[in-house]
């Protein structure tokens, strides 16, 4: 059974800024099963943009996966992504990490 989306990104944010970092909801999905994207902002003004891993790549446990969809763009490439993906489901989340390095905050599959 998968974590709610409202209580992963509870969790998330908490564990942020349990390091020192910040986290804020930019968009708030539906509460039980919203697809969640998470804008990590890098130091130099670029970001990287992790969507939901294809549900073959989830775990055996039902954990959520991220897939990393963009890498060192500028925020607009990241708005215009969001935008796109919105337009398909309104109930996505968009959280916005500002970490100095991400470590397991969330599991990412491989970018083989």
């Amino acid at each position: 059974m998968r974590l709610r989306s409202d209580i992963f990104i509870s969790a998330l944010t908490r564990r942020v800024f349990g390091l020192g970092g910040f986290a804020a909801v930019e968009r708030r999905g539906a509460d039980q099963a919203g697809a969640i994207f998470i804008r990590h902002r890098h130091r130099d003004g670029t970001e990287d943009l992790y969507a939901p891993a294809p549900q073959m790549m989830a775990g055996e446990d039902g954990e959520r996966r991220f897939e990393r969809r963009l890498t060192r763009v500028e925020a607009a490439d990241v708005d215009a992504t969001i935008a796109r993906e919105a337009r398909f489901d309104s109930d996505l989340w968009l959280v916005e990490l500002d970490v100095d390095t991400l470590g397991d905050l969330f599991p990412v599959t491989d970018d083989t």
